[in-house]
């Protein structure tokens, strides 16, 4: 029987490359998590490729970085809090010029994230994530879900100050803006300009295409997206919650930077994920009015 095996074993090889059958890095015996090690180092409590998705939190969140970010850096306290919470948290680095992250055209970083979310899909089983994006991080993701498919793999697209109708430039100087993205050679920067052809492009119809949830952050102390209002969406509120978050905490002065460690911010996140929908700013706040 042992020799009736080996020949069929070697029948179904041979038929395999006679008619073009793949042998995937599954079949050779690669880990299906090898896409996370290529990553880099994530953030504490992120790119477990153990972890699967409960029934309580059936969607993956996947945590997308600025520009000039890494996800090591940039979500250093939100993942191992969502992580507490029983999430799967997965994150990426994406869009390298050279050494700097997040910087690179960005049709191709929305690319870069589509297959990043396709592995992360087949790894954990689940059906959908959820993404959680800072600046470019949650502009970016539009990209995918309106050109690239990713409105039937989205639940949720939470923005914290993202550059949804791009930048006047830093503090509004837009000229030096333009010089330093120069300098930098950061494409992506260009086309986080306000006039830029590419924010016009995805913006251009429907801002809040697909059955996805979208929640938007924003501070008025934001130096870098300018105006503030540029994070914003328009669509049905029913799908579409815009929040300015001193509306709800006066006190917290946070800005563009900080914003993506501040806990105040992160409770707009966790209602999001926690609740169908997009975030209620005051159930999330604790303000019933």
């Amino acid at each position: 029987m042992s020799k009736l095996y080996a020949t069929l074993f070697s029948v179904i090889i041979v038929a395999a490359i006679l008619y073009g059958t793949p042998v995937t890095a599954n079949a050779a015996g690669a880990s299906s998590s090898d896409f996370l090690s290529e990553e880099g180092t994530p953030p504490p409590g992120a790119n477990d490729a153990s972890c699967r998705p409960s029934d309580e939190h059936p969607n993956p969140v996947v945590l997308v970085p600025g520009t000039f970010e890494t996800m090591e850096r940039n979500f250093i306290d939100l993942a191992p809090v969502l992580k507490q919470k029983g999430y799967c948290v997965y994150s990426l680095n994406y869009g390298y010029t050279g050494s700097v992250p997040a910087s690179g055209p960005i049709e191709d970083s929305a690319m870069e994230l589509k297959i990043f979310i396709d592995h992360v899909l087949q790894l954990t089983g689940a059906e959908k994530v959820s993404i959680v994006g800072h600046s470019q991080g949650g502009m970016m993701p539009r990209y995918y879900t309106k050109f690239l498919g990713g409105d039937q793999k989205v639940d949720d697209l939470i923005g914290l100050v993202p550059s949804n109708h791009g930048t006047k430039g830093v503090a509004g100087l837009t000229e030096l803006t333009t010089t330093g993205a120069d300098l930098a050679s950061c494409e992506a920067c260009h086309q986080q300009s306000a006039d830029s052809d590419f924010i016009a492009k995805l913006n251009e119809g429907d801002e809040t295409p697909g059955n996805i949830s979208y929640t938007n952050v924003s501070t008025r102390n934001d130096e870098i997206v300018v105006p503030y209002t540029s994070a914003f969406l328009s669509g049905n509120p029913s799908q579409t919650t815009n929040v300015t978050i001193q509306d709800y905490y006066p006190y917290d002065q946070i800005e563009h930077q900080n914003i993506a460690q501040d806990p105040l911010a992160f409770k707009f996140v966790f209602d999001a994920l926690d609740h169908d929908g997009p975030a209620d700013a005051k159930r999330a706040s604790g303000i019933f009015q």
